[in-house]
Order: C-alpha cells, then structure tokens, then sequence
C-alpha cells in the first residue's frame, strides 16, 4: 500500500472492493456461470475481509463489504 492514499486512491481502492461485492453476488445468484472456477468465491471474501481493516477509509459506506462477506461465507458453507 501507498504511504500517500489520496482520495481518488481511496475512490479507486473502494471501485475495486465493489468488483469482489459484484462477484459474489454474481456467483450466489447463478453458481453454474463459475462452477469452473471453485476458488472465485473464496478469494473475493478473502480480498473484502482484507479490504475492510484498511485504516484509511473515511466516510465510505463500507456495509456492501460487510454484508457481501456475510452471504459469500454462507455460500461457501453450504
């Protein structure tokens, strides 16, 4: 990570965590799509639960990582 984070970093860092959200979302509404990929779900709930202990948040609303990291866990388990 930068030792600089600017606000279009920080912009940037959360379009990014949103493409995992995105992702998981896809994979619990149609798995089949990424049944080639049996690591996809994993890594995106592994790259928000990264994502959401960066200190540099301000007043980003960060409950779309929160709640995407609850559903894909329960995706995972099932």
């Amino acid at each position: 990570m930068d030792d600089e984070i600017t606000v279009e970093k920080i912009a940037q860092h959360y379009s990014s965590a949103m493409d995992s959200v995105n992702l998981i979302n896809a994979v619990i509404a149609d798995p089949d799509v990424y049944a080639n990929d049996e690591t996809v779900m994993k890594r995106n709930v592994d790259h928000l639960e990264l994502v959401i202990d960066w200190t540099f948040w301000t007043d980003e609303d960060l409950s779309p990582f929160t709640n995407t990291i609850t559903a894909g866990k329960a995706h995972i388990a099932v």
